[in-house]
């Protein structure tokens, strides 16, 4: 049986030149953030992973997927049938584990996400969850930091992070989480939460969460994501941004970047995905 170290090590190993990276986390501290509906029902101690694509992934790994594939063919989105394959590959890899595989586009029969990927980024230390809540001020006039708030849920799910233009919402908007609050938005609008990487600001995508049934890990150390949008202020623009106008694309500014999508990626998420079998078939070719 592998260790959880060894599990990491391997998908890593596999992903990282793809331009994907990879986070543990116990099932117990996403349980912990979520209501009933979303909770697993496997010992808390089970460990799980989360899939992210960075900006190399493009290049990296989509266009030469694209270059060996018969795009027309494809059932799914090309981007998703991309991750899927490696990711798919990449847990082949791993001798003797029951995994189950779950990707961030994928809907339970009730319409609900099968996980809630921003919350798993979030536990993981991949990735800082804002929500609305962290930009409420408790009595003492400082900004709340605190990450979960009584029993709700307060989760976006957008396919491939806002890149697909397909919105789902469970949200409760927890703004009565703490005393004496103070919302900069009207109580009856909806705010939804965004990711932000601590290098790749929001240039970034949750792609996937792995469970790996026969693995139990009651040490492994949770790691706190980095509170990269420090202030309140820096809060509400990131989540007036994002909930302003999404497809411009400015939220994922909101910190300084290491990278960014190059001008071929920002093209293709920016055309219609009607439109883009003809600019695959270009890129192709080149």
């Amino acid at each position: 049986m592998l260790s959880s170290q060894e599990v990491y090590d391997t998908l890593n190993g596999y992903l990282k030149s793809l331009g994907m990276e990879v986070y543990l986390f116990k099932l117990a501290n996403y349980n912990e953030m979520v209501t009933k509906p979303f909770k697993f029902q496997f010992d808390g101690n089970t460990v799980c992973a989360v899939i992210l694509t960075v900006p190399s992934f493009f290049e990296d790994a989509f266009l030469p997927y694209i270059r060996n594939t018969d795009v027309k063919s494809l059932v799914r989105d090309p981007i998703d049938s991309c991750i899927a394959f490696h990711v798919n590959k990449a847990v082949s890899l791993l001798k003797d584990q029951n995994v189950t595989v779950m990707y961030d586009y994928e809907l339970t029969p009730n319409r609900r996400p099968k996980v809630l990927v921003q919350t798993a980024a979030h536990v993981a230390g991949a990735a800082f969850y804002y929500q609305r809540k962290h930009a409420l001020l408790n009595g003492s006039g400082v900004c709340s930091t605190t990450v979960h708030c009584s029993d709700s849920v307060t989760d976006v799910h957008f396919s491939s992070q806002a890149e697909y233009g397909l919105q789902s919402e469970f949200n409760n908007n927890d703004v009565n989480c703490a005393a004496a609050s103070s919302d900069p938005w009207d109580a009856k609008k909806n705010i939804f939460g965004a990711c932000i990487h601590p290098r790749y600001g929001g240039w970034f995508a949750i792609r996937s969460v792995l469970i790996f049934h026969n693995l139990v890990n009651k040490n492994l150390h949770q790691s706190e994501p980095v509170d990269c949008v420090s202030t309140r202020e820096q809060r509400i623009e990131l989540l007036n941004r994002f909930n302003g106008n999404w497809q411009d694309w400015s939220y994922r500014d909101i910190i300084s970047v290491e990278a960014k999508y190059s001008e071929i990626q920002r093209k293709y998420f920016a055309t219609l995905p009607k439109d883009r079998l003809k600019l695959l078939s270009e890129l192709a070719l080149t």
